[in-house]
Protein backbone atom coordinates (compact mmCIF):
# COMPACT_ATOMS: atom_id res chain seq x y z
CA UNK A 1 0.00 0.00 0.00
CA UNK A 2 2.96 2.21 0.57
CA UNK A 3 4.35 1.79 -2.49
CA UNK A 4 0.86 3.36 -4.53
CA UNK A 5 1.00 6.00 -1.52
CA UNK A 6 4.22 7.21 -3.20
CA UNK A 7 3.02 6.80 -6.92
CA UNK A 8 -0.14 8.65 -6.39
CA UNK A 9 1.68 11.50 -4.42
CA UNK A 10 4.13 11.91 -6.85
CA UNK A 11 1.60 11.58 -9.98
CA UNK A 12 -0.08 14.57 -7.77
CA UNK A 13 2.85 16.64 -7.14
CA UNK A 14 3.45 16.03 -11.11
CA UNK A 15 0.38 17.05 -12.53
CA UNK A 16 0.40 20.15 -9.15
CA UNK A 17 -3.33 18.59 -7.90
CA UNK A 18 -4.51 18.77 -4.52
CA UNK A 19 -6.47 16.00 -3.23
CA UNK A 20 -9.19 16.29 -0.19
CA UNK A 21 -11.48 13.05 2.00
CA UNK A 22 -14.27 12.44 4.09
CA UNK A 23 -13.72 9.43 5.34
CA UNK A 24 -16.42 7.65 7.58
CA UNK A 25 -15.67 3.62 7.79
CA UNK A 26 -12.03 4.13 7.23
CA UNK A 27 -11.49 6.32 10.06
CA UNK A 28 -8.73 8.10 8.64
CA UNK A 29 -6.60 5.42 7.32
CA UNK A 30 -6.42 6.76 3.88
CA UNK A 31 -5.59 9.94 4.32
CA UNK A 32 -2.92 8.47 7.43
CA UNK A 33 -1.55 6.10 4.28
CA UNK A 34 -0.95 9.21 1.84
CA UNK A 35 0.23 12.12 4.54
CA UNK A 36 2.81 8.97 6.28
CA UNK A 37 4.53 10.27 2.53
CA UNK A 38 7.32 12.42 2.49
CA UNK A 39 6.15 15.21 0.37
CA UNK A 40 2.22 14.43 1.08
CA UNK A 41 1.73 18.05 2.43
CA UNK A 42 2.17 19.10 -1.37
CA UNK A 43 -1.07 18.04 -2.73
CA UNK A 44 -2.99 16.74 0.83
CA UNK A 45 -5.63 19.55 1.43
CA UNK A 46 -7.82 18.41 3.90
CA UNK A 47 -8.95 15.48 5.78
CA UNK A 48 -11.95 14.76 7.53
CA UNK A 49 -13.31 11.77 9.29
CA UNK A 50 -16.98 12.30 9.43
CA UNK A 51 -17.83 9.18 11.12
CA UNK A 52 -20.89 10.26 12.86
CA UNK A 53 -24.33 11.42 11.15
CA UNK A 54 -24.49 14.64 13.26
CA UNK A 55 -21.46 15.70 11.64
CA UNK A 56 -22.04 14.64 7.91
CA UNK A 57 -25.14 16.66 8.74
CA UNK A 58 -23.16 19.43 10.43
CA UNK A 59 -19.86 19.74 8.36
CA UNK A 60 -20.27 18.55 5.03
CA UNK A 61 -24.00 19.69 5.17
CA UNK A 62 -25.54 16.01 4.08
CA UNK A 63 -29.44 16.73 3.99
CA UNK A 64 -31.05 15.12 7.20
CA UNK A 65 -33.52 14.09 4.58
CA UNK A 66 -30.86 11.88 2.31
CA UNK A 67 -29.71 10.31 5.46
CA UNK A 68 -33.25 9.49 7.14
CA UNK A 69 -34.46 8.03 3.36
CA UNK A 70 -31.58 6.26 2.02
CA UNK A 71 -28.87 5.81 5.58
CA UNK A 72 -25.59 6.57 5.81
CA UNK A 73 -24.59 4.05 4.18
CA UNK A 74 -25.78 4.86 0.20
CA UNK A 75 -25.01 6.09 -2.85
CA UNK A 76 -27.00 9.53 -1.92
CA UNK A 77 -24.91 9.91 1.62
CA UNK A 78 -21.76 9.44 -0.20
CA UNK A 79 -22.76 11.50 -3.38
CA UNK A 80 -23.62 14.97 -1.04
CA UNK A 81 -20.37 14.04 0.94
CA UNK A 82 -18.40 14.36 -2.06
CA UNK A 83 -20.35 17.33 -3.60
CA UNK A 84 -20.03 19.34 -0.50
CA UNK A 85 -16.32 18.39 0.70
CA UNK A 86 -15.40 19.57 -2.62
CA UNK A 87 -17.02 23.21 -1.65
CA UNK A 88 -15.71 23.17 2.00
CA UNK A 89 -11.84 22.37 0.72
CA UNK A 90 -12.31 23.35 -3.00
CA UNK A 91 -9.62 20.98 -3.78
CA UNK A 92 -8.79 19.37 -7.99
CA UNK A 93 -9.54 16.14 -6.43
CA UNK A 94 -12.25 14.92 -3.38
CA UNK A 95 -13.05 11.69 -2.05
CA UNK A 96 -15.84 10.76 -0.07
CA UNK A 97 -15.90 6.94 1.29
CA UNK A 98 -19.09 5.36 3.66
CA UNK A 99 -19.94 2.05 4.80
CA UNK A 100 -20.57 -0.90 7.28
CA UNK A 101 -16.87 -2.34 7.91
CA UNK A 102 -18.18 -4.77 10.70
CA UNK A 103 -17.80 -7.03 12.22
CA UNK A 104 -21.48 -5.95 13.33
CA UNK A 105 -23.79 -3.11 12.09
CA UNK A 106 -24.33 -4.76 9.27
CA UNK A 107 -28.08 -5.87 7.56
CA UNK A 108 -29.70 -8.09 4.71
CA UNK A 109 -29.84 -4.89 2.15
CA UNK A 110 -26.19 -3.02 3.67
CA UNK A 111 -24.05 -6.21 4.84
CA UNK A 112 -20.57 -5.95 6.67
CA UNK A 113 -18.37 -4.77 3.85
CA UNK A 114 -20.51 -2.65 1.67
CA UNK A 115 -18.75 0.52 1.05
CA UNK A 116 -19.45 3.58 -1.53
CA UNK A 117 -16.80 5.73 -2.67
CA UNK A 118 -17.13 9.01 -3.92
CA UNK A 119 -14.99 10.72 -6.63
CA UNK A 120 -15.02 14.17 -7.55
CA UNK A 121 -12.44 15.90 -10.18
CA UNK A 122 -13.17 18.95 -11.92
CA UNK A 123 -17.53 18.24 -12.75
CA UNK A 124 -16.91 14.84 -13.09
CA UNK A 125 -18.35 12.78 -10.17
CA UNK A 126 -18.81 9.04 -9.40
CA UNK A 127 -19.89 6.80 -6.70
CA UNK A 128 -18.12 3.31 -6.37
CA UNK A 129 -20.56 0.79 -4.69
CA UNK A 130 -18.14 -1.86 -3.11
CA UNK A 131 -18.98 -5.51 -1.49
CA UNK A 132 -15.87 -6.30 0.30
CA UNK A 133 -16.00 -10.17 1.00
CA UNK A 134 -13.88 -10.05 4.26
CA UNK A 135 -15.96 -9.84 7.33
CA UNK A 136 -12.70 -8.62 9.28
CA UNK A 137 -13.09 -4.86 10.20
CA UNK A 138 -9.31 -3.43 9.51
CA UNK A 139 -9.63 -5.83 6.29
CA UNK A 140 -12.37 -3.66 5.39
CA UNK A 141 -10.82 -0.34 6.09
CA UNK A 142 -7.33 -1.70 4.13
CA UNK A 143 -8.98 -3.13 1.22
CA UNK A 144 -11.16 0.37 0.56
CA UNK A 145 -8.03 1.92 1.59
CA UNK A 146 -6.14 0.49 -1.84
CA UNK A 147 -9.05 0.31 -3.50
CA UNK A 148 -8.95 4.14 -3.56
CA UNK A 149 -5.40 4.63 -4.49
CA UNK A 150 -5.80 2.05 -7.12
CA UNK A 151 -8.75 4.21 -8.29
CA UNK A 152 -7.27 7.79 -8.12
CA UNK A 153 -4.03 6.68 -9.59
CA UNK A 154 -6.21 5.64 -12.60
CA UNK A 155 -7.78 8.92 -13.21
CA UNK A 156 -6.73 11.04 -16.17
Amino acid sequence: MKNLAIKLVKKLIQKKLKISFAESCTGGMVCNTITSVSGSSKVFNLGLITYSNKVKIDILKVPKKIISKYGAVSNECCLAMVKNLSKISKADISISITGVAGPSGGTELKPVGLVYIGIKKGNNITVQKNLFKSKNRISIQKATTLKVLKTVLTLK
